[in-house]
C-alpha cells in the first residue's frame, strides 16, 4: 500500500503527521519539537490573547523555520442568558459549599475568543504555513485575509455535509474528525451528536466526497492507526492524545495521572465542562451531574461556573472538576519527548507500509 504526498507537498512537511492543537495542553515547546522532527506542530490560539499569541509564535519562529499551524475557534459567541447561567451555578452550589467556596462570588469569564480581525493581523505578521479552524470557518472576509498571507486554510468536519461545505468555502484540506477524537467536536452544521460517525466510517466517505486532501483524526495514536487511515484514503493524520504525556506538553498533573490509568471505556462525550460536546476522561462531576445536561449554558459559558471548582480541586491534587480531554485511544499515549514520538510514529508507519 502507498500513500499520496499531497499534504506533505501542500504544507511543506517531511512526514504526514500533524500534532493536534489542544488548547491548554500545547504551547511553543511542543510545536517546535514536532515541526523539527518533520511533522507539523500546531499552536492552539483559542485561549490566548493577541499579546500571548504573538509571544508564543515569536518563540516558535526564533527556534524553527519549519512549517507550523496556528489554530483558532470560530464559534458564534452566545447571547446573554443570565437566568440560565444563574440556574447552572445553583445546580453546582452543593460542590461550592463542599469545597468551601462562596456560591455568591463572581465567576470568571470563559477565555475563548473566536477568530477576529486582531488575530488576523497576527497571521499577517508571522505568516504561518497553515491556519486551521474549529467549528466551521470565520466570515468570508477574514478567510480571504488569511489566504492572502499565503497560508493554507483547513478546518474540521464531523460529517460529509460539513466536509463538502468546507471545500465549497475554499479550504485547502479537510480534517475528518471521527467520533473517537478527544476534546471538542468540530460539529457546526448540526448540533445532534447522536448521528456522528467514527473515523473508520467517516474518512473514506469524506475522501470520496471532496477533491482536496483529507487528514484523518480520532482514535489514532500509533503506527497501526496511521496505516489504517492511509488505507481509508487519508493523505495525513492528526494526532492529539498520544502527545499529552510528552514532557513538552502543558498537561496538568491531574490530567497526566488520569491518562496513565485510562482504559478504552474511560472516555465520554460531555457538554458539562464548556457547553459544547467534547470527549474527555470520566470524573466525579460527569458521573454525578451527567455527561450531557440541558442545564449547561451555551459554549463557552458553562465552564465559567465550573472554573472555581476546578481550581480548588486541582490545588488539592484532584481532577474531579477538570476537563480531562482525551480520545478513545488514551491508553496508547506514551511518555517520551514529542520529537522522538513523532519519529517513532513515522518509522513504525514506514515499516508497516514496506512489509
Amino acid at each position: 500500500m502507498k500513500f499520496d504526498r499531497r499534504i506533505q507537498d501542500l504544507f511543506g512537511i517531511d512526514l504526514p503527521i500533524i500534532q493536534a492543537p489542544m488548547a491548554g495542553s500545547v504551547g511553543s515547546e511542543m510545536v517546535i519539537a514536532v515541526s523539527e522532527a518533520g511533522g507539523m506542530g500546531s499552536l492552539p490560539c483559542a485561549m490566548l490573547s493577541v499579546e500571548q499569541a504573538r509571544a508564543e509564535i515569536g518563540i516558535i519562529r526564533q527556534r524553527t523555520s519549519r512549517a507550523i499551524n496556528l489554530n483558532f475557534f470560530c464559534h458564534t459567541p452566545p447571547l446573554p442568558a443570565p437566568e440560565r447561567e444563574i440556574a447552572w451555578k445553583a445546580h453546582l452550589e452543593p460542590y461550592y459549599r463542599e469545597l468551601g467556596l462562596d456560591p455568591q462570588a463572581p465567576i470568571p469569564n470563559a477565555a475563548r475568543t473566536p477568530f477576529n480581525s486582531e488575530m488576523c493581523d497576527v497571521i499577517a505578521e508571522f505568516r504561518p504555513e497553515v491556519v486551521s479552524f474549529h467549528f466551521g470557518l470565520p466570515e468570508a472576509g477574514l478567510v480571504d485575509r488569511v489566504k492572502a498571507t499565503g497560508a493554507k486554510v483547513i478546518s474540521s468536519a464531523t460529517s460529509v455535509d460539513e466536509a463538502r461545505w468546507l471545500e465549497g468555502q475554499g479550504c485547502d484540506a479537510i480534517i475528518a474528525q471521527g467520533y473517537e477524537a478527544g476534546g471538542h467536536r468540530g460539529i457546526f452544521l448540526s448540533d445532534d451528536i447522536r448521528t456522528q460517525a467514527g473515523t473508520m466510517a467517516l474518512v473514506p466517505q469524506v475522501v470520496d466526497a471532496v477533491r482536496v486532501p483529507v487528514i484523518a483524526a480520532g482514535g489514532i495514536a500509533d503506527a497501526r492507526g496511521i496505516v489504517a487511515a492511509f488505507a481509508l484514503g487519508a493523505s495525513a493524520v492528526q494526532i492529539g492524545t498520544a502527545f499529552l504525556l510528552c514532557p513538552e506538553a502543558k498537561t496538568s498533573a491531574v490530567h497526566r495521572a488520569a491518562l496513565k490509568t485510562a482504559k478504552d471505556n474511560s472516555m465520554v462525550l460531555t457538554n458539562v465542562l464548556t457547553g459544547r460536546p467534547a470527549r474527555g476522561i470520566l470524573n466525579r462531576l460527569l458521573r454525578e451531574v451527567g455527561h450531557l445536561s440541558d442545564l449547561a449554558p451555551a459554549f463557552p459559558q458553562a465552564g465559567s461556573a465550573v472554573a472555581p471548582l476546578r481550581a480548588k480541586a486541582e490545588a488539592a491534587g484532584s481532577g474531579d472538576f477538570s476537563p480531562l480531554w482525551a480520545g478513545q485511544s488514551a491508553a496508547l499515549a506514551r511518555e517520551m519527548p514529542a520529537g522522538d514520538l513523532t519519529r517513532q510514529l513515522a518509522d513504525g508507519m514506514l515499516a508497516a507500509l514496506r512489509s
